[in-house]
This record gives C-alpha cells, sequence and structure tokens, in this order.
C-alpha cells in the first residue's frame, strides 16, 4: 500500500530483475468511508511523497513505467490531484522530467441518476437498492476501474507515459493492465495481479516487495526479501483473500474462475501458478463507491475488572442506556445512537462469535453518534457516570465500576461518515467514464 513504506533495498532488488513495470496499490475501503466522505487519505501527505519520491527516482534511473492506482485511498479527482501536486513538486525539486497520465474516476451525479431511473444500477451484496436521495446526499461517488483506462492511457501518449496516476481502480488493474496490453492471457494477468496487489502479503513471513512473471500458460511469485518465500499454501492462501466465494472473483468486466488452478513450488521460494480462467461479463459493470457525513461521534473508554459487575454486564448496560435515552426524552431518539462495544466479551464478533467464555477483564467502549459534537459527548457524558456508578445485585466496591485510561473522559472523534453508494452499474463503455489528462511535468 502506498504511504506505508517499503524497504528500498528490497526494491533495488527487483529493479535489477528488469521488470516491465512498476505497480503499486493506493486504495481501499477498509479503513473506513470519511475518506470519501471527509476528504481526508489514508496516510499522511509526507508519508506519499517519501514513498512516490523513491519510485520516480527509480523511473528516472531505469525509465520503466510507475503505475499508482486509487490515489489517496479513495482514488478521488481531488487525491488524484494531490499525487499530480506530489509529483510536480518532487520534479522541480529533483530537476526530472516526467510524462503524466492522471486518470479520474468521479462520477457525475445526474449520470447516476440517469443510469438509476434507466434501471442500470443494482446494490452490490446486502445493500439496499440505490435511493436518489442518496446519490445528492454523498460527497463525491467514484467508480472503480478496470484494466482498460490503464491501457488506454498507455497507448495514448506516442512517445510513452512515465508515470500514470489513477483513480478508483480494482485493485488487480494496473498490473493486469500491463500485461493485457502485452497479448497475455487475461485470466493469468488478474489473477496475477490478485496475488500481487498487497505486494509480498503471499509470502511467508509478510513482506512488502514482490515480483512476478508471466508466461503464456502461467506465471510466477517471488518475493525479493530473501528472508521470505512464497509457498503453495500462502499463494493460494492469497488468492482467497478479500473473496466470498472460494473459486469465483468478480471485477470489472468479468469474474475470474480459480476452481482449476494448480499451484507448484518452483523453488524454496517461488510458486508458478497455472489454470486461471476468465469469464467476461456482459454487460460490463463498474463499482460505484459514495459516502456522505452523519453527524458527529464521541466515545467513552473504560476498563472493568470487577467478576460480579463482568457477569452482569449486559443487563447493567441496558439499565444504563436506558436511563440515558430518558434523560434525553426531549432529543429525537431517531437522531442519536448509542453503539457499546465490549471488547473481552464478543468485540471482535460480536453475535457471530462462535466461542462464549466468560471474561476475567473487559474494555468497554461507548460509541455515540449524534447530530452536533456537543450532543454527542453530552450523551457520552450521561452515560459514562452512568456506568460508572450503576447498582447491580451483588455488588461490593463503592467506588465505582469502570476505569478510565484517558482524560477527556469523553473523546469527541469528529464528523461521523457512512458508506451510503454501494453498487453495480452498467457501463457501454470501460473507458466512458474515466478521462484521462496527459502532460509533461
Amino acid at each position: 500500500m502506498l504511504g506505508y513504506g517499503f524497504p528500498v533495498e528490497h526494491f533495488k532488488m527487483g529493479l535489477a530483475l528488469k521488470p516491465h513495470a512498476i505497480t503499486i496499490d493506493s486504495g481501499s475501503t477498509d479503513s473506513g468511508p470519511q475518506k470519501l466522505g471527509l476528504g481526508e487519505m489514508t496516510c499522511s501527505r509526507e508519508a506519499y511523497v517519501k514513498d512516490i519520491e523513491v519510485l520516480l527516482e527509480a523511473q528516472q534511473a531505469t525509465r520503466i513505467p510507475v503505475l499508482i492506482s486509487s490515489a489517496g485511498g479513495d482514488g478521488t479527482n481531488l487525491h488524484v490531484d494531490v499525487f499530480r501536486d506530489i509529483v510536480t513538486e518532487i520534479a522541480r525539486r529533483r530537476g526530472w522530467h516526467f510524462k503524466v497520465a492522471s486518470i479520474y474516476s468521479d462520477i457525475d451525479k445526474s449520470h447516476i441518476a440517469r443510469e438509476l431511473k434507466a434501471g442500470r444500477i443494482e446494490p452490490l451484496g446486502p445493500v439496499p437498492p440505490l435511493d436518489p436521495r442518496e446519490v445528492e446526499a454523498a460527497t463525491v461517488v467514484v467508480a472503480q476501474m478496470g484494466a482498460e483506462p490503464f491501457v488506454k492511457a498507455l497507448d495514448e501518449s506516442p512517445g510513452g507515459v512515465d508515470v500514470i496516476l489513477a483513480g478508483r481502480s480494482y485493485d488487480p488493474s494496473p498490473t493486469a493492465a500491463m500485461a493485457i496490453r502485452a497479448g497475455f492471457d487475461p485470466a493469468l494477468a488478474w489473477h496475477m495481479g490478485k496475488i500481487m496487489e498487497c505486494g509480498a502479503l503471499c509470502a511467508e513471513p509478510v513482506g512488502r516487495t514482490v515480483m512476478g512473471w508471466l508466461r503464456h500458460d502461467h506465471f510466477e511469485i517471488e518475493p525479493l526479501n530473501p528472508a521470505e518465500r512464497c509457498t503453495t499454501a500462502s499463494v493460494a492462501a492469497h488468492t482467497l483473500y478479500e473473496k466470498t466465494h472460494p473459486f469465483l472473483l468478480a471485477g470489472p468486466g468479468g469474474t475470474l474462475d480459480l476452481s482449476q488452478c494448480r499451484y507448484e513450488q518452483v523453488t524454496d521460494r517461488r510458486v508458478r501458478v497455472s489454470g486461471s480462467k476468465f469469464i467476461p461479463s456482459d454487460p460490463y459493470t463498474v463499482k460505484l463507491e459514495g459516502a456522505k457525513t452523519a453527524g458527529w461521534r464521541s466515545i467513552f473508554i473504560a476498563g472493568a475488572r470487577d467478576p460480579i459487575f463482568i457477569a452482569q454486564i449486559d443487563a447493567i448496560l441496558d439499565e444504563v442506556l436506558a436511563n440515558t435515552r430518558a434523560y434525553f426524552a426531549d432529543v429525537p431518539p431517531e437522531t442519536y445512537r448509542l453503539i457499546p462495544h465490549l471488547y473481552g466479551k464478543n468485540g471482535v464478533m460480536g453475535d457471530l462469535e462462535p466461542v462464549k467464555v466468560p471474561a476475567h477483564e473487559l474494555c468497554i467502549i461507548l460509541e455515540v453518534a449524534a447530530a452536533t459534537q456537543a450532543l454527542a459527548t453530552a450523551i457520552c457524558n450521561k452515560a459514562r457516570t452512568s456506568l460508572m456508578h450503576a447498582p447491580y445485585p451483588g455488588r461490593i466496591a463503592t467506588a465505582g465500576n469502570i476505569a478510565s485510561p484517558f482524560t477527556p473522559l469523553e473523546i469527541p472523534l469528529g464528523q461521523a461518515c457512512t458508506f451510503n453508494v454501494y453498487h453495480l452499474m452498467k457501463v457501454d463503455s470501460p473507458t466512458a467514464l474515466f478521462p484521462i489528462r496527459h502532460e509533461e511535468i
């Protein structure tokens, strides 16, 4: 992930192997909706400058194209331009020259409204049908591009492209694009891109940098760090990464069928993969992603050690939350939420937790989302003090039920966001929604 850093010495080992492209992903929805909702980036600008400068230095020395996807984490036009500014800043400071293609992925809301009215948009997974009001409420909506816009960007410039800065992209797209453009099997291109999208996460132990070799009937993967190795188990396991089906992986333009894949240990550090199949989709679809602001959030964090208290925590919390809502009876209940998180008691899995064991201590986090920061903090304060002194059967201690590790005791977290567009849209062209800007920097 661009901005997370990588060992430069291992990166240089990869350059010595004379690759045809340097590709790096920069995006994910994993870290939440605030990037789309508030225009934030996954990493700091300073982190992006540090990583991008290493990539640009390699490009200047080798003339190998650098393909960066999902700029800033969310891939909005705003963050593509931030990356463009970073490239410009570095180029001027170092006296370098680049041919840059910027690919944009923001989708005009009026276009989405027309496609929705025409019945060309459907939910992706367990989300409700898209409401036109949600489209308007979204700060920005991006579409996830496939390989075609990258191929177009490379083909459009007669003198070639040094750097591609792309908006929201399907993670394997830049790697797959280079391979598909060179005439290789799209199934192998997409599968190799899937394995390489997280660098050496497919290695043991997991690492940062990885090299892929694509041939006409297979591809091979090997980490660049000599202390790491790819195994058939580690590569097959990463094939299952972020998938809802063990063999089928849908993406822009089609579905990767991995049911007949073969994984072979070529050396003690390298794995060969073959047998992938790609089933084109008709019509072609892209994923839309959007987020909106949804009030303000405050939390408190507390620790509990009393076994009598812990044994009754569900009933105690129910009473505390009921009392808090009664205290704020003048506030419409639909305008705020009280969300407890009990770490040590199903805090990670919630109701899906299969292992029911009593905890000897709890970390209690109460999240309050409300219309204003002041109201969120006030409700949070009331709930915390109620929990602190709540009576319960068998109580012995009188000093308080919980311990607070931080002050302020109620912690304001600022604006809260929620994903409100997560849908598939049919498109007539895989490139029409993604304008490309070519320039020399």
